[in-house]
């Protein structure tokens, strides 16, 4: 049974301005157009569409929905058992964080007290935010084999990476005033792009060039890198633009 965009919009839920987006950028397209332009969609596209709404609940770009779904490797069945636990887990830490919402409220109110840990449970930032955007910008083997080097590594030798990587930002800040070009900035860009392939990130003058574009593009990053300086994500993205133009002259 063939259905019509405007069918399935009322079935799904999902509007027919983004079922035609969908098809322009090929993630979703009908198995039929008729002669006088109307989409339909089978069975199998309905399947698929189930398939995009469940990654993108858990928070997957559309770009990597993509890519997962055309993966010669992808099961259509585990998926779903993943996405299952993974929205039961979602689930389990929303109602943590309604609880403590719920006793934040009381405690503002003056009916109970709670600690300072108390404050801040359902809270969760253990997972990398940022590893399915490395992942999809610069493939899975540069992550994983920086994330094996970092799973291999003490917990001693961890906190100096990250007072390492601390004192490299702050170094850098300071300089954010300054005209990127100048050979000044252009030294401790160097530091960075060779620590963070000290890291067993290989990357490229051109992936490099990227994670500072980055920086900028994805507010998560620059509010994160901001902390150090207003403007001092700008600021790398340009340093690192021009040490990865150099590299590759």
């Amino acid at each position: 049974m063939l259905r019509k965009v405007s069918e399935v919009a009322e079935l799904t839920g999902v509007s027919v301005r983004t079922l035609h987006h969908y098809d322009r950028i090929g993630l979703l397209s009908p198995e039929h157009v008729t002669e006088a332009g109307y989409r339909q969609y089978s069975e199998q596209e309905l399947e698929r569409l189930q398939q995009i709404l469940f990654f993108r609940e858990l928070g997957f770009r559309l770009k990597h929905i993509g890519e997962i779904l055309e993966s010669p490797d992808f099961d259509r069945l585990e998926a779903l058992e993943l996405q299952r636990e993974a929205l039961l887990e979602k689930r389990a830490r929303l109602d943590r964080m309604i609880r403590t919402l719920e006793n934040t409220i009381q405690d503002v109110k003056g009916e109970i007290e709670l600690t300072d840990k108390e404050k801040f449970e359902g809270f969760d930032f253990s997972n990398n935010p940022y590893e399915d955007e490395a992942r999809k910008r610069w493939g899975n083997e540069a992550v994983d084999r920086s994330n094996q080097a970092l799973a291999n590594m003490r917990p001693e030798g961890q906190k100096w990476l990250g007072e390492q990587m601390e004192a490299l930002f702050r170094k850098l800040a300071a300089m954010r005033h300054q005209d990127p070009a100048t050979e000044e900035v252009q030294r401790a860009i160097g530091e960075w792009y060779a620590f963070l392939n000290g890291m067993g990130y290989a990357y490229s003058p051109e992936a490099f060039k990227g994670l500072g574009q980055l920086y900028v593009q994805d507010e998560r990053f620059t509010r994160n890198m901001d902390q150090f300086g207003d403007g001092f994500a700008r600021f790398m993205a340009a340093a690192m633009g021009i040490r990865a133009d150099r590299l590759q002259a």
